[in-house]
C-alpha cells in the first residue's frame, strides 16, 4: 500500500489528456442527482491517497486508511458511512475485478469526497432510462452502488480507457451554535449542593489539541503538575465515552464554538476521574484559535451547567402579536440537534412549566412492550438512564402509559410509577407521546408534596407532549440510523479480526477487547469444554486495568450463569448482589461494626469497594452458541446504577454469534492440531542412543504449517551386541499420507534388522511390504547401514543406498568423497537385487547423510546440489557431529529466502580423533 497526504493542495484532475472521450455513468432518480462539477466549486483543503494490491487483506487496510484519515480531519459524523462504502467499493475492485484499487480522500469545507478507482474499465454499469434495480439487499455481492445511493449525498461512476472510478460525497451535518440563558433567582435552600471548596480546572488547548495552560485547581484535581502535561495532547488524558455511530469525538468537541458534557480524565494515580466540562472556542488578537476548558467533578456539574428555563406561563404569540410555533415556544429556539439534548431540554421545560421538583421522559421500544428511561432532571439520572420498565396496558387511569394519569399520592399506590420508587416524590402527572396513534414514549413531572397536580396540569402537559412527539420520534429514528450504520462498521471490523486468528486465547482476548469499552464497562467470558463440564471463567477485562484482578476474585465466588441456549441477553443479578454484600461488609469492618472484637482484618481481603462499585450496575449474559451447542457465555457489565440501552444489547448479540463461531473454530483447530501432532510425534524415534566411540546428531524439519513429521525420516537404533543400525529415507510427497508410509518404513526396519538379516535382505523385505499397500503405496528412497565401533577408535560401516542421495565422507585433511554407490529405490519393482558396501571411518572422519530436501534447495534457477553440499562440508573439519549438522542447516536456510517447500533431514556421525594432552 502506498499513501500520500498533502494538506491544502488542490487535487489534480484524474481525467486523461488523450483525445478519447470520457464515459460517464450516473445514478438515475431524484435521490441520486450527480453534481456535474464534481464539487470542484468547493475549496479542497486536504487530500489523502493510497493504493492497495489485489489481495483480500487490502479491504481491511483500505477501511483503516479511510477511518484514520477522516478521524484525523475531525469528520467523526461521517466516518462510519465512509468506511462501509469504501469497504464495498474496494472489495469490488480487489476481489471481484481482481485489480489494484486507488483510494483518494478529498476534504472540503462542507464535507468529504472519496474516490475508488480500479483498472477494469470494461466492467461498465449499464446506462438506463429508468430507475436502476439494485437487486436484493440481502444478497452477498453487488451492494456497493446500492449503499452509495442510500448513504451518500451525491455519487457517480466515471470511465477512462484504463480506469473505472466510483466516487461518493458525504456532507457534514449542519451544527447550529446554541446559546444559554441565565436561570432565575432561587431561594437558598433550592440551590444545588457542592463541596465546601469547589475546584474548577482551567485548561487551554491550542489548535492542534495540545495543552498550553494548566491551572492550580487542575493540578489539585488530577495530580499532574503543569510542567508535566504542558505540550501533551488532551487525548492522552481524556477517557472519552464512545457508542458506535452516536458519539462525538473529542477532536470535534474541541473545535465547536461551545460544548458541554461529561467525560473522564485519567489522573496521575491511574484512575479515571469523571468530570463535567464546558468548552469555549476563542481566538487571540492575532487570529490564532484555542479552546478554554472548564472542568469540575461530575457531581458538581451544577457549577457549570446552566439549563435553559422559560416562564411557567405558556404563550403562542410573539412580542409583536405574530403567531409562533408551539414547539419553539416550549423547547426554545434554536432547538437541540441531537436526541439527548432534545430530551434533556424537554424534561427541564416540562418541570419548569408545571413548577415541579423533577421530570422524566421514557421512550418506547419498537414493539411498545417496554419503556426505556432516556432523560430526567431532579432525579438520580445516572442510575436510571436506559433502565427499562414494562408498558402496562390496563384500562384504568393509573398504571397505564398509554393515557394521561395523575397520581395525588404515590404512597397510596406504591409501584404505580417504578421510576420514582425511593426518590421521595409524592405526586406525579404522566402523559403519553404518540405519533400517528402509536405510543412512542411517556413524559412525566413529579413533586415532593402530595396533591400538586390535577387534570388541568395533565392537559397542559399533554398539549406540550403533542407538540414535541414528532420531533422526538424523528430524532430517535435519526439516532437509530446512525447507530445502525456505526454497528454495521463495527461488525465488519469485528468479523475481520475474529476471522484472522485460530488461536483460542487470542480469540478470547479479541472478544473482550471489542466489547470494552465500546459496548460495556467490563466483560467476562465463560467457556464450556463439553456437555458434561461446568462453565469456566476464562477471561476478564475492565476498562480500568487495576480492577481486573478484583473482578476475577469476585466472579470466582459467584456460581457461573446457567448455559441457557435461548438467544438474546438476559439479566444476571448475582454479581451485583455479591458486590453489594461485599461493600456492606467492608464498610461495617471499617467502622468497627462487624461484631467481632478479636478478629483482625488485613488489607486486601475480599473485593474492595472500588471493585464492588465496578460491577454493581446492570449485568447481562449472552450465550455463545456454535453448531447447535452452547460453548460459553459472554457477560457484559456496567458500574453501579448504570443500565444498557437496547440497541447496544442487540449489537452485542450480533457480536456474540460471530464470536461463538470464531471461538469454536479455534477450539476445533486446536484439537485437530493436537491430535495431528500427537500422531506425528509417535512416528519419530524416541531418542538417539549413546554409542561409545561415535558422535551422532540429527536435525529434522518437516515442511508445512503444523507438521512435525512428513515424508522424510531417520532412525538410529541398537541391533545386537556392539552393532547399531542407522537409516535416513524420503517417502514420495509430504504431509499425512507420506507420514503414514514413514511409520511403516521406520518400524519395519527395526523389526527386520533385529531378526539378524543383512542390509540388502532388510530392504528387499521392506520393498515387498510397501508394494503390499497397493494404491496407498509410495516409492521410497532409503539409505540404510549397520555400524560397529572398533577397539582401535575407528568404526566399520556396511551401507546400502537405495535411490537416496549418496552419503558423504569428510576426512581429517578436508577432502570429501561419496561413501556408497547408488542402487534402485524401493516401492517400484518387486524383484530387487541390492548389495551392501563397507566403509571404514577413521578417527576424526565424519559421515554426512541428508535427504533431497537439502540438496534440492532452490533460489530461482540455482540449486544447492551435491557439489554445493560438498563445498559446505569441506569447511567442517574438526567440528563435532552436532556442529556439522548445524552448519549444514544454516547454509541450506541461507541459500534461499523463501521457506523450505520440502522436508529436510540431516544425520551426521563422527568418530572422535585422539585426545590431545
Amino acid at each position: 500500500m502506498t499513501t500520500g497526504l498533502i494538506p491544502g493542495e488542490q487535487p489534480p484532475d484524474p481525467r486523461p489528456t488523450g483525445s478519447l472521450p470520457q464515459q460517464r455513468r450516473e445514478p438515475v432518480g431524484p435521490a441520486a442527482q450527480h453534481d456535474e462539477n464534481r464539487s470542484r466549486s468547493s475549496v479542497i483543503t486536504a487530500r489523502a491517497a493510497a493504493s492497495f494490491e489485489p489481495v483480500g487483506r487490502s479491504v481491511a487496510s483500505a477501511r483503516s486508511f479511510v477511518r484514520d484519515t477522516l478521524q484525523g480531519w475531525g469528520f467523526a459524523d461521517v466516518v462510519d458511512d465512509a468506511v462501509v462504502l469504501t469497504s464495498e467499493l474496494v472489495t469490488n475492485a480487489v476481489v471481484h475485478a481482481g485489480t489494484s484499487a486507488d483510494v483518494l480522500c478529498l476534504r472540503s469545507d462542507d464535507g468529504v469526497r472519496i474516490e475508488v478507482a480500479d483498472r477494469y474499465p470494461e466492467r461498465e454499469i449499464p446506462l438506463q432510462g429508468t430507475a436502476i434495480n439494485m437487486g436484493s439487499p440481502d444478497r452477498e455481492g453487488g451492494r456497493g452502488l446500492q449503499l452509495c445511493a442510500a448513504l451518500a449525498g451525491r455519487w457517480g461512476v466515471e470511465y477512462t480507457p484504463t480506469h473505472k472510478t466510483v466516487w461518493f460525497q458525504l456532507d457534514l451535518p449542519a451544527r447550529a451554535v446554541g446559546t444559554r440563558a441565565a436561570g432565575p433567582a432561587l431561594p437558598l435552600d433550592l440551590l444545588p449542593l457542592a463541596d465546601g471548596r469547589v475546584r474548577v480546572a482551567v485548561i487551554q488547548i491550542d489548535r492542534t489539541g495540545h495543552i498550553t495552560a494548566w491551572n492550580e485547581d487542575a493540578e489539585e484535581l488530577f495530580g499532574y503538575p503543569a510542567e508535566q502535561v504542558t505540550g501533551k495532547p488532551l487525548t492522552d488524558l481524556a477517557a472519552w465515552p464512545h457508542t458506535p455511530g452516536t458519539s462525538t469525538g473529542i477532536a470535534e468537541a474541541l473545535r465547536l464554538s461551545r460544548w458541554e458534557g461529561s467525560y473522564g480524565i485519567r489522573a496521575a494515580t491511574g484512575r479515571v476521574t469523571p468530570v463535567y466540562a464546558s468548552h469555549l472556542r476563542v481566538r487571540d488578537t492575532g487570529g490564532e484559535p484555542s479552546t478554554v476548558c472548564l472542568l469540575v467533578r461530575d457531581h458538581e456539574r451544577a457549577v457549570l451547567q446552566t439549563p435553559l428555563r422559560v416562564p411557567a406561563s405558556d404563550t403562542s404569540t410573539g412580542a409583536e402579536g405574530q403567531s409562533t410555533d408551539p414547539f419553539e415556544v416550549f423547547i426554545g429556539s434554536p432547538a437541540p440537534d441531537d436526541l439527548d439534548g432534545l430530551l434533556q431540554r424537554t424534561v427541564e421545560r416540562a418541570r419548569d412549566m408545571l413548577d415541579g421538583d423533577s421530570a422524566f421522559l421514557l421512550l418506547a421500544t419498537d414493539d411498545e412492550t417496554e419503556l426505556e428511561v432516556r432523560a430526567s432532571t431532579g432525579l438520580p439520572s445516572a442510575r436510571q438512564r436506559f433502565a427499562r420498565v414494562p408498558v402496562e396496558a390496563g384500562p384504568g387511569r393509573y398504571g397505564s402509559a398509554r393515557m394521561p394519569a395523575v397520581h395525588d399520592d404515590l404512597t397510596a399506590v406504591p409501584g404505580a410509577v417504578p421510576l420514582l420508587n425511593g426518590t421521595g416524590m409524592r405526586s406525579v402527572v404522566t402523559v403519553p407521546l404518540k405519533v400517528e396513534g402509536r405510543l412512542t414514549g411517556s413524559l412525566g413531572v413529579a413533586a415532593e408534596a402530595p396533591a400538586r397536580y390535577s387534570n388541568e396540569e395533565a392537559l397542559r402537559l399533554q398539549f406540550a407532549a403533542d407538540r414535541i412527539a414528532l420531533a422526538v420520534e424523528s430524532a430517535r429514528l435519526g439516532e437509530l440510523e446512525r447507530l445502525r450504520r456505526g454497528s454495521l462498521s463495527f461488525l465488519v471490523e469485528a468479523s475481520d479480526l475474529l476471522a484472522g486468528t485460530l488461536d483460542r486465547d487470542q480469540t478470547l482476548a479479541l472478544m473482550a477487547q471489542m466489547t470494552v469499552p465500546t459496548l460495556a464497562t467490563w466483560c467476562a467470558v465463560y467457556t464450556i469444554a463439553d456437555q458434561a463440564s461446568e462453565p469456566y471463567l476464562s477471561y476478564v477485562l475492565h476498562e480500568d486495568e487495576e480492577l481486573i484482578d478484583g473482578i476475577k476474585s469476585l466472579l470466582s465466588k459467584v456460581p457461573p450463569p446457567d448455559p441457557v441456549p435461548t438467544p438474546g441477553a438476559r439479566v444476571w443479578t448475582a454479581p451485583a448482589e455479591v458486590a453489594h454484600q461485599a461493600a456492606l461488609r467492608s464498610s461495617m469492618r471499617s467502622l468497627g461494626l462487624s461484631g467481632s472484637t478479636t478478629r483482625q482484618v488485613t488489607p486486601g481481603i475480599g473485593p474492595t469497594l472500588a471493585t464492588a462499585s465496578a460491577v454493581g450496575g446492570e449485568t447481562v449474559v449472552l450465550p455463545l452458541v456454535a453448531r447447535n451447542r452452547v460453548i460459553g457465555m459472554l457477560t457484559l457489565g456496567k458500574p453501579t446504577d448504570e443500565h444498557f440501552r437496547q440497541e447496544i444489547l442487540e449489537l452485542a448479540e450480533d457480536l456474540s454469534r460471530r464470536a461463538a463461531l470464531a471461538l469454536d473454530n479455534a477450539r476445533l483447530y486446536s484439537e485437530r492440531t493436537a491430535i495431528s501432532q500427537s500422531l506425528q510425534r509417535s512416528l519419530l524415534p524416541p531418542g538417539l542412543p549413546e554409542i561409545d566411540g561415535v558422535e551422532v546428531d540429527v536435525i529434522y524439519r518437516a515442511a508445512g504449517e503444523g507438521n512435525e513429521v512428513g515424508g522424510d525420516f531417520y532412525d538410529v537404533f541398537p541391533i545386537r551386541d556392539g552393532a547399531y543400525g542407522f537409516a535416513i529415507g524420503d517417502v514420495c510427497g509430504t504431509g499425512p499420507n507420506a507420514a503414514a508410509v514413514t511409520g511403516l518404513a521406520r518400524h519395519a526396519l527395526r523389526l527386520l534388522a533385529r531378526e539378524g538379516l543383512s542390509g540388502p535382505a532388510v530392504l528387499e523385505r521392506l520393498n515387498s511390504a510397501i508394494l503390499d499397500e497397493g494404491s496407498r503405496s509410495r516409492f521410497l528412497t532409503l539409505l540404510y547401514g549397520e555400524m560397529r565401533p572398533q577397539e582401535d577408535g575407528s568404526a566399520e560401516l556396511k551401507v546400502v543406498c537405495a535411490g537416496h542421495p549418496l552419503p558423504l565422507r569428510l576426512r581429517q585433511d578436508g577432502s570429501v568423497e561419496p561413501a556408497a554407490e547408488p542402487q534402485p529405490l524401493l516401492g517400484v519393482i518387486e524383484d530387487l537385487e541390492l548389495y551392501e558396501q563397507s566403509v571404514t571411518l577413521d578417527p576424526g572422519d565424519v559421515l554426512l547423510c541428508v535427504t533431497d530436501g537439502v540438496t534440492e534447495r532452490r533460489e530461482g534457477a540455482r540449486m544447492l546440489g551435491d557439489d554445493g553440499l560438498a563445498d559446505v562440508l569441506t569447511t567442517c573439519t574438526g567440528l563435532t557431529a552436532g556442529a556439522v549438522a548445524a552448519r549444514i542447516m544454516r547454509a541450506v536456510e541461507r541459500f534461499a529466502s523463501d521457506a523450505p517447500s520440502d522436508d529436510m533431514a540431516i544425520l551426521a556421525m563422527r568418530v572422535p580423533g585422539p585426545q590431545k594432552d
